[in-house]
């Protein structure tokens, strides 16, 4: 690589220290006003096409329950018409969809609470649902055939998603849906971070994760995954980085470079990052651009070692961090519980017993990591002080994605339901 190259990643990657200043917060659309709006989490149920508005803390109680498919019969209308369409929508339902239909992946609310954006997988779109009547605001058909996972600004006004089977990431609006720009990924864009400075978008792609070529001699088939950094103003590209290298110099061969669900630390000089097929995380220094740690998770002696049994290439899936920065929050997908790990350390506290946990996120409060017990149809909350269960509650067909957002105070569900 010629040195002026060389020097150009060095100062991008320094910017991005140095932006970050203070103490992060929880990935939420940031409301325009205090005024009449209450702090809740969405829980997206992939399955059945629902959203479960809980308490954000406390006891996460139940506030309400969207239908995120309300247009339905006219999405499939399209679908049935369009050969092509009807492929990869059947193509959804019998891979990542384990035979399911995949309607509900991710969502962030509106900064009023008045809306929530969520991102449909089997649809290939993004819609607006009106909080208070259940209707469309808007819908943001995706490049290609399939959507996937989506990041908030930290002023709560742009939404990235990542268009998977088209290796391009759009970043919308939230209030009108309208793009606002978009850039070319790595084969299957997953992951979306934005910066808590909102300059920077890091995507992570994950190449193929439905082919049966699990074997770590095989990974080189799996597509081109890289991290994509680029600039939230002019979605120009300003770094990428291959973990490929970064893996093989820390002496990780065999690990699959498949950078899946990260999280920055508070002052964001480190990522924490999953990848296909390993129980545990890495920690990769942005400055010095290198993995300092590998933290390797207990396995559980009930899950099978045939790779091509673990849902989408993913061992553990799910991977959040206290506002302090001091514990991390881990879901053990595939080996059925989750664990939080002392950062300083990585030492791992009790493993609590959790049915397929697919995301880790943070309570309102900053004091629990909430999961989603996809194989249960629940979430579960974990002190981050104890690393103990301090309650579960029941939501729909196989929650995914949680996340932090705001309602109006005295909203129940559409049209007061």
């Amino acid at each position: 690589m010629p040195a002026s190259r060389t020097r150009h990643l060095c100062s991008v990657a320094a910017a991005l220290v140095l932006a970050a200043a203070g103490p992060a917060t929880a990935a939420s659309a940031a409301p325009s006003t205090s005024d009449n709006l209450r702090e809740v989490l969405f829980v997206g149920n992939n399955w059945d096409g629902t959203a479960d508005v809980i308490r954000s803390s406390g006891d996460f109680a139940e506030v309400g329950r969207i239908d995120v498919i309300p247009d339905k019969d006219a999405r499939m209308k399209e679908i049935n018409a369009d050969p092509v369409k009807w492929i990869y929508f059947q193509a959804i339902r019998n891979s990542v969809g384990e035979g399911h239909d995949q309607y509900a992946d991710d969502m962030y609310s509106t900064p009023d609470g008045r809306s929530v954006v969520v991102s449909r997988p089997s649809f290939a779109d993004v819609v607006s649902i009106d909080l208070a009547t259940g209707k469309v605001n808007w819908r943001f058909p995706v490049s290609g055939y399939r959507a996937d996972h989506m990041a908030v600004s930290p002023d709560g006004t742009r939404v990235a998603v990542s268009a998977s089977t088209a290796n391009t990431v759009h970043v919308l609006d939230i209030t009108t849906g309208k793009q606002l720009g978009s850039f070319a990924t790595g084969d299957k864009p997953h992951e979306n971070i934005f910066t808590r400075d909102g300059k920077y978008i890091w995507n992570m792609a994950i190449g193929d994760v439905n082919t049966a070529l699990d074997d770590p001699g095989w990974d080189w088939t799996k597509g081109d995954r890289h991290i994509t950094v680029v600039d939230a103003t002019t979605y120009k590209q300003v770094k990428v980085i291959d973990m490929r290298q970064r893996l093989d110099a820390f002496g990780l061969k065999d690990f699959s470079d498949a950078v899946r669900p990260a999280v920055f630390s508070p002052d964001e000089s480190k990522l924490y990052f999953q990848v296909s097929f390993f129980n545990g995380f890495l920690e990769y220094d942005i400055a010095t651009d290198r993995i300092t740690r590998v933290k390797t998770l207990p396995k559980n002696p009930a899950t099978s070692e045939d790779r091509t049994t673990w849902v989408n290439d993913s061992r553990h899936h799910g991977i959040s961090m206290n506002p302090e920065g001091t514990k991390l929050c881990v879901a053990g997908t595939m080996d059925d519980y989750a664990t939080v790990v002392d950062r300083a350390t990585l030492q791992e506290g009790p493993l609590v017993a959790a049915s397929k946990p697919y995301w880790a996120t943070v309570s309102g409060d900053g004091k629990d990591c909430v999961i989603s017990e996809s194989g249960a149809d629940q979430v579960t909350a974990i002190d981050f002080a104890t690393g103990r269960k301090v309650a579960s509650v029941p939501v729909g067909d196989h929650p995914q994605r949680v996340r932090l957002g705001h309602v109006r105070t005295d909203w129940t569900g559409p049209d007061g339901s």
